[in-house]
């Protein structure tokens, strides 16, 4: 099953679920999200929240009075404390400053995997955290999908 804004959280009762965080910047970073939702689309007992709305308008304001950006942010905060696993990808072509605040709210809940390949701008600053708060640490995308699939952390 996955889940995009702005699908109600509530269908991932029960249900074991991985929140695909990490770059995103439409237009330049690849859509990696969805080589994980393929790799995943014959695992029936794993929930995929993925924050890249289909119905993205980047003419939105990002402003709190905003209510679709509103509703954006809050589904990604709300998908973020209630999955099980929460993957960061950061891209190297990407800044991705909110996946950096993301990572920094939730780096103390032990169910953080990051793949940082090098490249990326602030990988010093992201291999520092990771290794601070422990949290696992892979290279590629590959490995992402395997931890997932294993349900392991």
């Amino acid at each position: 099953m996955i889940l995009k804004p702005p699908y109600n959280l509530n269908a991932i009762q029960n249900k074991f679920s991985v929140f695909l965080a990490g770059s995103i910047e439409m237009g330049i970073a690849e859509n990696w999200q969805q080589k994980i939702e393929k790799a995943l689309e014959t695992t029936n007992d794993i929930c995929i929240l993925n924050p890249r709305r289909d119905d993205w308008d980047a003419s939105w304001k990002q402003s709190i009075e905003n209510a679709q950006f509103n509703e954006q942010v809050n589904w990604e905060l709300d998908g973020l404390e209630k999955a099980n696993i929460i993957v960061f990808y950061f891209s190297p072509e990407t800044k991705s400053p909110v996946s950096m605040l993301e990572l920094g709210l939730f780096a103390r809940t032990e169910k953080l995997i990051v793949c940082c390949p090098d490249g990326f701008w602030r990988k010093g600053n992201i291999d520092i955290v990771c290794k601070k708060y422990n949290i696992k640490q892979v290279n590629t995308l590959e490995e992402i999908i395997i931890k997932i699939k294993n349900k392991q952390i």
